[in-house]
């Protein structure tokens, strides 16, 4: 078994080709919502993230969608063994395919995510990270329809796929709140947005995160980021 611990929970990677990632835990620790109720995670994998939102919003009730049936067989003992599970829910379905009648306050989502079943875990690994603009158009259109009008869209992504989503976004009305750019360290380009989406007009606020101070030393900023979670911090 593949098991990663945290200071309030553990998470059981087995069956999961895509483990635990930086992506997914810097955009957790990030993404921000006034006093959310409701909170949809789209493409759980091992049920990380929403595990890391229900740590942070402890009134908060959360749903998760994953595509892929042991990931999401493993969210959902992950989900079971931790002390928040009364507030945590895995639906195993492809976002198209899920519906809701609530509204969410935050949604959240580390795409692309798998989009079929493929007996070769490398393969998988492959589909999960290369998808098409229509998977962008399905997602942002489900995410339209399911966020609440003062509700909050987080996602990170390549940036040129979180710069595609944010323009097929403009067509049901969201503006780009705030993109967070992610380096290595502060020699290194962009390699990732983490970006806010709003359904309101407002101006983009733009802010530059590094991971690394130097070789393997973190900066002090990631460190603060993930104290709370983290065993070594």
């Amino acid at each position: 078994m593949s098991i990663f611990k945290f200071k309030q929970f553990e998470v059981d990677q087995t069956d999961c080709a895509m483990k635990i990632n930086t992506d997914g835990v810097l955009l957790a620790a990030i993404a921000e919502s006034i006093d959310p109720k409701q909170i949809l995670d789209i493409g759980t994998g091992t049920g990380v993230i929403a595990l890391m939102l229900a740590q942070r919003f402890p009134e908060a009730l959360i749903e998760a969608v994953e595509i892929d049936e042991q990931a999401s067989a493993t969210a959902k003992r992950n989900f079971q063994s931790s002390v928040f599970s009364n507030r945590l829910i895995v639906n195993h379905t492809a976002i198209e395919q899920y519906n809701n009648a609530k509204q969410f306050d935050l949604i959240i989502s580390n795409p692309p995510f798998f989009v079929n079943d493929l007996r070769n875990s490398e393969e998988k690994k492959g589909i999960a990270r290369h998808t098409n603009e229509v998977f962008f158009q399905d997602l942002i259109t489900k995410v339209a329809s399911l966020l609440n009008t003062n509700g909050s869209f987080w996602f990170i992504l390549p940036v040129k796929q979180a710069e595609l989503l944010i323009e097929k976004a403009k067509d049901f009305r969201f503006s780009a709140a705030k993109i967070i750019q992610l380096h290595s360290d502060v020699s290194k380009p962009v390699f990732r947005y983490i970006v806010n989406l709003a359904k309101s007009k407002v101006d983009t606020k733009i802010e530059h995160f590094y991971i690394y101070e130097s070789e393997k030393v973190y900066t002090q900023a990631y460190k603060k980021l993930l104290k709370d979670f983290f065993l070594g911090y």
